[in-house]
């Protein structure tokens, strides 16, 4: 595994380099993680498949601004970056590649399929983030009242605090959800992150009904890996998104929590990342 950068404007941005197959995939961290989460899978696919990891913007070794927004188009110009760098030969004509994402990395990868599909060979999604709107979100980064709200919740978290554990005693919110939350909320350093990350990502916000359309037109496959114990992000979010898709994907869950992405799974990853 190297660890590299390009720079990209006036920001330095991290990535990782693992294998050396001739299939290339771009992949994307969940929330909080960075790059070498893909690390293990050069070890099982490394012949096959060329991995290229991104760190995000205020994850890894990726150095941003706070209260600039990265837009999908950027992205994008990163990623060409990447392959300019890494020698990839993606301006010959036929050239394709993979977009792999886990969580947070999820909703990257289509904001980035619906910006340019045609390149885009497959889809390989692990309990992805963005098959469904969450509210919190949505009212914390896409209306300026609510994003002044959310900075300032960050800066005084108590009231939410206490409302969180109310709502856990009356069984409004099951355990899971109320120990994820309370993490991210309970710790001064974890708060500044979640406001700079979501605040950055804001523009990923992917079109489901359009993206549909274009897996459709462009005979884009799709792989989608759940884990059945998952409560944060549930395998029925999936089952919608690819219904009427169903000759061009497949929905696998498997035996694990929302830690989809770990080694101990790498025998139920393969299949979706191979084949």
């Amino acid at each position: 595994m190297e660890q590299s950068f390009v720079t990209y404007k006036s920001f330095r941005v991290g990535y990782r380099r693992s294998g050396r197959g001739s299939r290339v995939l771009v992949c994307f961290h969940g929330y909080g993680e960075n790059a070498a989460s893909f690390d293990f899978l050069s070890r099982h696919a490394g012949d096959e498949c060329l991995f290229l990891a991104i760190d995000l913007p205020f994850h890894g070794q990726t150095s941003w601004e706070k209260g600039l927004t990265l837009y999908p188009e950027d992205l994008a110009s990163i990623i060409q970056l990447l392959f300019e760098r890494e020698s990839i030969p993606s301006h010959e004509p036929g050239f394709r590649y993979t977009l792999m994402g886990y969580s947070l990395g999820g909703r990257i990868c289509l904001a980035l399929y619906q910006l340019n599909p045609g390149v885009i060979d497959k889809l390989l999604l692990l309990a992805p983030d963005g098959l469904k709107v969450n509210f919190w979100y949505w009212l914390a980064t896409q209306t300026t009242a609510g994003n002044r709200f959310f900075a300032f919740t960050m800066k005084k978290p108590h009231w939410f605090l206490g409302l969180l554990k109310g709502m856990n005693r009356l069984s409004l919110i099951n355990s899971s959800i109320f120990k994820f939350v309370k993490y991210y909320i309970g710790d001064p350093q974890v708060r500044t992150d979640l406001y700079n990350r979501w605040t950055a990502l804001r523009k990923f916000k992917p079109d489901l009904s359009l993206i549909k359309k274009q897996i459709s037109a462009q005979k884009t496959q799709v792989r989608l890996l759940y884990g059945l114990h998952d409560r944060i992000i549930k395998a029925s979010t999936g089952k919608k998104f690819i219904s009427g898709l169903e000759p061009l994907s497949q929905l696998q869950e498997i035996h694990s929590g929302h830690m989809v992405l770990h080694e101990k799974h790498v025998k139920e990853i393969l299949p979706a990342l191979l084949h």
